[in-house]
C-alpha cells in the first residue's frame, strides 16, 4: 500500500528503545526524515546510528521531555535540523506503579508534567507548522489503562486518561485543516516498562515474577504480549496519507485484552 509519506518528517519521542524505537525504525523505512530524542544520550545515539542505515535521515536530540525547556530545544532543534514537523509522535515512559496512598503530591505533579504535559507541549509545538501547511499528524502514545483501569497503576490510569481528553478535544480543534489526532493504546508489550511493571506488582503481592506473568497472558485474548513492531504498524498507517480520515480515535493494539464493547 503506498502510504504517502516519503519525504515527510517526524519527530518521535523516547525513541532510543521500546515503542518509540519500533515507530521511528518503521516510519524511517517509509523514507520519512526522523528527529529523535529520548533522555539517554548513548542508547540514543546508537538508535540513530541503527535507524540512519535505512538511509533515511536521522536527527537525535537528547533530552527530558518532562521538562519544559528540554521540550522547546528538542523541538527548536527539529526545526532547524528539517524546517518542520509533519508527524509528530509524544511519547514518554510511564509513572510508578503504586496505589493511591504510595503516592504524594509530588508524585502526581511529577507524572503529569512527564505523561500530560509533554504530549501538550510537543503539539504546541508542532501544531502552528501543521496548520500553516494545513496537513499533519499528531499521534499520542497511550495506553489500554486509559480505557479499563489497570490495578496498581493509579497515576497512570489518571493522567494518561487526561491524555486521551487532550487529544480528543484537540482533533475537534484541528479536523478542518487537515490534521489528525489519535492516540494508540498500548497494552502488554514485550518492552522494559511491562517487565518492571510485573515486577512490581509482584513485589506488592509477595509473589514471585512468573506468576504474574501468566496471570497477565491470562487475561489477553491472544494468549501472548505483542511486539513493538506491531504498535508500529498502526502507528505508520495514522501518520499516513491513507488515514486522512481517520481522527479523534483512541485505539488499542492489545491482542483483545479491553474487554469493553467500545
Amino acid at each position: 500500500m503506498e502510504l504517502g509519506l516519503a519525504g515527510k518528517v517526524a519527530l518521535v519521542a523516547a525513541a532510543s528503545k521500546g515503542l518509540g524505537r519500533a515507530i521511528a525504525e518503521a516510519l524511517a523505512a517509509e523514507g520519512v526524515s526522523m528527529a529523535i530524542c529520548a533522555r539517554g544520550e548513548s542508547a540514543l545515539t546508537e538508535a540513530r546510528d541503527a535507524i540512519a542505515r535505512s538511509g533515511a535521515p536521522v536527527h537525535a536530540i537528547a533530552g527530558d521531555v518532562s521538562r519544559l525547556e528540554d521540550v522547546h530545544r528538542i523541538a527548536q532543534s527539529t526545526l532547524e535540523r528539517f524546517g518542520r514537523i509533519d508527524v509528530l509522535v509524544t511519547n514518554a515512559g510511564g509513572p510508578p506503579a503504586g496505589v493511591f496512598e504510595r503516592h504524594d503530591w509530588e508524585a502526581w505533579q511529577k507524572a503529569v508534567e512527564l505523561t500530560l504535559r509533554s504530549a501538550v507541549e510537543l503539539t504546541r509545538a508542532a501544531l502552528p507548522g501543521m496548520r500553516e501547511r494545513r496537513w499533519g499528524r499528531v499521534i499520542h502514545v497511550n495506553s489500554i489503562a486509559a480505557k479499563q483501569p489497570v490495578d496498581g497503576l493509579m497515576l497512570s490510569t489518571s493522567i494518561r486518561s487526561a491524555v486521551t481528553g487532550f487529544s480528543r478535544t484537540l482533533a475537534n480543534e484541528v479536523a478542518a485543516e487537515g490534521i489528525t489526532v489519535n492516540s494508540i493504546l498500548s497494552g502488554f508489550m514485550n518492552t522494559d516498562r511491562v517487565v518492571e511493571l510485573n515486577e512490581a506488582t509482584a513485589k506488592r503481592e509477595g509473589v514471585p515474577v512468573p506468576e504474574i506473568e501468566r496471570r497477565v497472558l491470562g487475561q489477553i485474548p491472544a494468549g501472548r504480549i505483542g511486539e513493538p513492531r506491531e504498535l508500529a504498524a498502526l502507528a505508520v498507517f495514522l501518520a499516513s496519507e491513507r488515514a486522512g480520515y481517520i481522527t479523534g480515535q483512541s485505539i488499542a493494539v492489545d491482542g483483545g485484552w479491553i474487554r469493553g464493547l467500545m
